[in-house]
């Protein structure tokens, strides 16, 4: 994995604790949990139909 084995990532680890401190690594941890499951989300779901400005525009149009 691009050379990086264990001691380097315990390097890394202890490096990021430093930085961020103990009381924040589980929001670090929740939000990097969070993005990943919406980009999944994300990549299985058919995309949707957008519509043009065009038609935004006719569509608020006819509401008022």
């Amino acid at each position: 994995m691009f050379g990086i084995g264990m001691p380097e990532l315990i390097i890394i680890l202890i490096i990021i604790l430093i930085i961020f401190g103990a009381g924040k690594l589980p929001e670090i941890g929740s939000g990097i949990g969070k993005g990943i499951k919406n980009f999944k989300k994300a990549t299985k779901e058919p995309p949707e139909e957008l519509t043009g400005p065009e038609e935004d525009n006719q569509e608020t149009e006819d509401k008022e």
